[in-house]
């Protein structure tokens, strides 16, 4: 379980949010709402440990996380706005080093199964700079496939692809869910996960 309480965020001398708690248990998932500005990202980033909050805690399975370290960042993965992959490597060697760094054992084959799972069949050994803005998303979401993290944490994950593509998401999220995962995500575009109740956090 995810478990927050009381937390408040500030970026520079502007409260963004305060007073803040809830709870996340597997096979929930929660979408973070809110106007541009409102914290949306930096609340993600809070819960993901990258940004010390200015009061209250966050406790995955009863333990603060800050306490967890290492063993918090195993359980969760994080996927921002940004790809962040390199581009002058391929697809196949961004997601085999993305892997590596999460503490991954992962092997070339089921490397390339992922990717192809993702529309990147013989695209996998191209350099990402080739590849247009979704084929780059593709390979950034591949990384929720070869993941062991129980909870995920995505920032507009449906950004820059088609419409087969945001299919291809929502059912890759149903899966996660129904595996007792559970995922906080904010999006600009409508996320249908059928048949899982979508709880939301609205940011104002």
């Amino acid at each position: 379980m995810l478990e927050i309480s009381n937390l408040a965020c500030s970026r520079g001398d502007h409260r963004l949010f305060s007073g803040l708690s809830f709870a996340l248990h597997p096979g929930q998932i929660m979408q973070i709402q809110g106007a541009n500005g409102s914290g949306k990202t930096s609340l993600l980033r809070t819960l993901c440990g990258f940004i010390i909050p200015d009061e209250g805690t966050i406790s995955w399975c009863g333990e603060n996380v800050r306490d967890m370290g290492e063993e918090y960042f195993a359980r969760m993965m994080y996927l921002g706005h940004l790809n962040a992959i390199k581009d002058e490597l391929s697809a196949l060697e961004n997601l085999l080093i993305s892997a590596a760094l999460s503490g991954v054992e992962l092997k070339e084959a089921d490397a390339i199964l992922a990717l192809r799972r993702m529309g990147l069949k013989g695209r996998e050994r191209l350099p990402a700079k080739v590849l247009s803005q979704g084929q780059q998303r593709r390979v950034a979401l591949a990384r929720l496939l070869v993941s062991n993290a129980k909870l995920w944490i995505l920032d507009e994950p449906l950004a820059a692809l088609d419409v087969k593509a945001v299919a291809l998401i929502q059912e890759l999220i149903a899966e996660h869910l129904t595996q007792q995962g559970m995922v906080i995500f904010t999006t600009h575009q409508p996320l249908d996960v059928a048949g899982m109740e979508m709880r939301s956090l609205s940011l104002s």
